[in-house]
């Protein structure tokens, strides 16, 4: 024997989506929602810029990219290019660099 059926439940109330930034902070600047994400999903390219100082990162997208993701992206590309810059190794001197020069003995045997 089966259970009876209740009467028709009524639905959870649905959840409110909390929309995602679309302004951010600027690394260099430090100015805040000066950043700003625009996103071509036809051309399926990202560009993010900040107003104050004109800095500028562009960036491939797909139909699950968010604004965010184009931030932390650029957040990871900028701490990448600071790693790359300590690690180049820096020309040395010319004064350091090149031997002393040798002098030229003159034999006078002649």
């Amino acid at each position: 024997m089966g259970k009876r059926k209740k009467s028709s439940r009524k639905p959870a109330p649905s959840r409110q989506k909390v929309p995602l930034d679309t302004t951010f902070t600027c690394l260099f600047c430090h100015h805040d929602k000066s950043v700003t994400v625009r996103m071509d999903r036809k051309e399926g390219v990202a560009q993010l810029f900040c107003k104050v100082c004109d800095q500028r990162y562009q960036s491939k997208v797909n139909h699950l990219t968010e604004p965010v993701d184009i931030y932390s992206e650029w957040i990871d590309a900028a701490d990448a290019a600071q790693r790359e810059e300590e690690h180049v190794p820096r020309r040395p001197t010319a004064s350091s660099s090149r031997p002393a020069p040798i002098a030229a003995e003159d034999s006078d045997d002649d």
